[in-house]
């Protein structure tokens, strides 16, 4: 893999259900920032959306920090969280279905291309790129029209 690249990622949700995401990619001098929105979602699938859709845009594979402020997503696998899903026929430990199952299998066909270390950092702790991800994806959200 010849390519290093830094990935900010962050989703946002409200309480009615409109949703933005937005991805931040580095890779040497060069910064490009991706965002987007959906009606109907929540806060969870956006932040997945994000990993999704940055890791999506990089067009050979690369080695990635992805940087996220969400625990659900880093966990999921640096903890182990997604091999116990995928060994109980996609059950969480209390039997029940796990949510977002669309968006943890993209992002497992996309770290099959990818070698991705996860990294996570504290939401609205002043880090300079997770602010510039938060507030791009609260605008996104924000230009959806209310539900």
């Amino acid at each position: 893999m010849s390519c290093n690249v830094q990935v900010f990622t962050d989703g946002s949700a409200d309480d009615k259900r409109r949703g933005g995401w937005a991805a931040l990619l580095r890779y040497g001098g060069h910064e490009k920032l991706i965002s987007g929105a959906e009606a109907n979602t929540t806060n969870n699938r956006m932040e997945l959306t994000a990993a999704v859709m940055a890791l999506r845009a990089l067009k050979k594979p690369c080695r990635v920090d992805l940087y996220t402020d969400s625990q659900y997503l880093k966990k999921a696998f640096t903890d182990g969280w997604l091999e116990k899903w995928q060994k109980n026929g996609w059950k969480t430990a209390a039997k029940k279905p796990v949510k977002n199952k669309d968006l943890w299998l993209a992002l497992l066909e996309e770290t099959r291309r990818h070698q991705v270390n996860w990294h996570w950092t504290r939401g609205h702790a002043g880090h300079r790129e997770n602010e510039l991800v938060d507030k791009e994806a609260q605008q996104r959200r924000r230009s959806l029209p209310p539900g």
